[in-house]
């Protein structure tokens, strides 16, 4: 078993997949690691759309260019209405929720020989539109998922990380 911080380490944004399909044992595995995530008093606001359908796949390039041709496509969704809303500002961090349960799954992904990349880069109004959602699901990103291509690789920038000291501050 991989040590936590080697497995965030050698973890990349796969942005080339084999077309082998994911087992459905993986894919519910990674469910049970959003399952798991922490959220704000326990409201598990996150409300997850898998795309697997190569016809909805490739509706799914129509709000985002960053599916990758994955075989699989988790798009990470709030429930806006029933996340914890925050008293000093009166949003709701549903979003906050959704993050900490994609990081679960972007992890488990890896730690079960898959390759995934998180997308931000996706017209939420365009990708509920075509998974036609209630209105108080609001999707915040995808995370395509699958085997990597044999010549798949992490970007140059991978390795590149500030200094702790650049980012932090101790009073």
């Amino acid at each position: 078993m991989k040590d936590f911080l080697e497995l965030a380490a050698e973890r990349y944004s796969c942005r080339k997949f084999s077309n082998k399909p994911v087992e459905e044992e993986k894919i519910q595995k990674i469910l049970h690691a959003a399952r798991l995530a922490p959220t704000a008093k326990n409201g598990q606001p996150q409300y997850i759309v898998i795309v697997k359908s190569e016809e909805m796949r490739n509706r799914m390039k129509e709000a985002s260019p960053c599916t990758f041709d994955a075989p699989v496509i988790f798009v990470m969704c709030g429930d806006v209405k029933d996340g914890w809303h925050d008293p000093y500002t009166g949003r709701s961090r549903a979003e906050m929720d959704v993050s900490i349960a994609t990081t679960h799954m972007m992890l488990e992904a890896s730690d079960i020989g898959l390759g995934s990349t998180w997308v931000c880069m996706m017209n939420p109004y365009k990708a509920h539109e075509i998974l036609g959602l209630p209105e108080h699901i609001f999707p915040y990103c995808m995370l395509p998922v699958g085997y990597p291509a044999d010549d798949a690789r992490p970007s140059e920038r991978h390795t590149s990380r500030r200094e702790i000291s650049e980012f932090t501050k101790e009073v």
